[in-house]
């Protein structure tokens, strides 16, 4: 029992090694880079856009089949 906690905590601690040697970035730099991004690419968005051909647009009403 003493050696799986052990063992349960290294596990842990290398993890929380590994986490604190990602970089870091501010949030609002973050924030700035993705308004940057979205601007850049808003003519590309198809949500703001519209569609060119309502057969490129996935969410459009599909057709009814009906039965004779």
């Amino acid at each position: 029992m003493y050696n799986s906690s052990v063992q349960q905590q290294r596990i842990i601690n290398e993890q929380l090694r590994r986490e604190a040697e990602i970089p870091r970035i501010r949030v609002s730099e973050t924030c700035m880079i993705m308004m940057k991004y979205i601007a850049e690419h808003a003519n590309d968005d198809c949500l703001l856009t519209g569609f060119s051909s309502q057969k490129l647009n996935p969410f459009r009403e599909k057709s009814s089949c009906s039965v004779l």
